[in-house]
């Protein structure tokens, strides 16, 4: 059977970077990864409880760590950066706190850089995110699919793929549905494809949603 393999850890040192850079000991690298992940969440939580915007996008595409002896370093990729940028520059300070309490960190100096994504709707944690706002309003989850397609097409994506698993508009037996536009070749390791999976909970439970979007060839 065909064996489906995280396109992202496939392509690293190709067509992918790290989105973590640091060293540790092995003994230390749990802590690093948890480090990771709390930071991660905690920056996540943060833009959620501040979004004023209706359709719940938050925009952010990614977060990229690189840690050295005295300093953590954030980069923060966002879509829609308006909101923690434009209204005060007290939200990263703040921000910046949050994420220190939550770390804890006494002798490390934490640095948040927020930067703009050029096209935000082709990148697919900012569409899977506006596909969970959609189908938590209770729109179909075709017109979901088809509406995150359209909003791609403007992003100049050569293809994109969506998937979605679940019990797709509250139907008694989950099932799996995907459509495909344009071109998406997850078995060549040259194709620069970017990937996200994401949960939404819905009323009649929990949907998965996969996006696999294709940019270009790297030769």
């Amino acid at each position: 059977m065909g064996q489906k393999i995280n396109p992202l850890g496939f392509r690293l040192g190709t067509t992918q970077s790290h989105h973590s850079l640091w060293f540790a000991q092995p003994k230390n690298y749990s802590e690093g990864l948890q480090e990771d992940q709390k930071i991660r969440n905690c920056i996540k939580n943060y833009v959620k409880k501040n979004t004023k915007i209706s359709s719940g996008v938050e925009g952010i595409a990614r977060i990229e760590i690189q840690k050295r002896i005295d300093v953590i370093q954030v980069i923060i990729y966002m879509g829609f950066p308006k909101f923690l940028i434009e209204s005060s520059p007290k939200r990263i300070e703040e921000l910046q706190m949050n994420v220190q309490k939550e770390l804890n960190c006494v002798n490390r100096k934490l640095n948040i850089a927020i930067t703009r994504i050029s096209n935000p709707y082709g990148h697919p944690n900012i569409l899977a995110e506006f596909i969970a706002g959609q189908l938590k309003n209770r729109v179909s989850f075709r017109k979901a699919m088809k509406k995150a397609i359209e909003l791609t097409e403007q992003a100049d994506t050569k293809g994109i793929q969506v998937q979605i698993a679940g019990r797709l508009d509250g139907k008694e037996i989950a099932r799996v549905e995907w459509i495909r536009e344009g071109r998406v070749p997850l078995q060549t390791i040259r194709a620069k494809i970017e990937y996200c999976s994401y949960t939404v909970r819905t009323i009649y439970g929990v949907l998965g949603i996969k996006i696999w979007t294709f940019l270009d060839k790297k030769e």
